[in-house]
């Protein structure tokens, strides 16, 4: 399948489904999925767990780490898939820097439904008292190129087909 992007990123709040969605869209195109709360340092991992949200000091160090499995991805002639809440247009500018074309498919969900799902969610450090902090910190990529909104709620299968539609246009 011809794709116009050389790597995504699928984002949004917790809960929302992107590693699921990361690697489903990966599967369908060829590519790498990967992981970014994989990259986050002890320390973030920490502060989550204890219910501390994460600033952008915190991120900071991390969003460059991504950014550079990106454009290693790319370099390699790998299609990276990179499951990343981005929830800043800073950070996504972070990882735009070192991918030029860079696409993003944001996964919105209501707050209500994260809660949901981040409550129901077994293993996952994040606990759903920090829900609210992710929305307090989501800056919605309209009017930025490059991205695709979908609705978080949607099945898997759907979410995927539209991605895959989106890649193929060209757009």
């Amino acid at each position: 399948m011809e794709i116009n992007r050389p790597a995504l990123v699928v984002m949004g709040v917790s809960g929302c489904g992107k590693s699921s969605a990361a690697a489903a869209i990966a599967g369908t195109i060829g590519g790498r999925m990967i992981e970014g709360d994989s990259y986050h340092p002890p320390e973030n991992v920490e502060k989550m767990r204890n219910g501390i949200p994460l600033n952008d000091e915190d991120r900071a160090g991390w969003l460059e780490r991504l950014a550079g499995v990106l454009a290693d991805g790319v370099a390699a002639g790998e299609i990276p898939v990179l499951a990343c809440s981005a929830l800043k247009a800073r950070y996504r500018d972070v990882l735009r820097s070192r991918t030029p074309g860079l696409g993003f498919v944001f996964l919105e969900l209501t707050r209500e439904a994260a809660f949901e799902r981040v409550g129901h969610r077994p293993g996952h450090y994040m606990p759903s008292s920090l829900v609210d902090s992710q929305f307090a910190a989501l800056e919605p990529p309209v009017e930025e190129d490059g991205v695709l909104t979908v609705d978080a709620t949607r099945p898997l299968a759907d979410i995927v087909t539209d991605v895959r539609d989106w890649l193929s246009r060209g757009i």
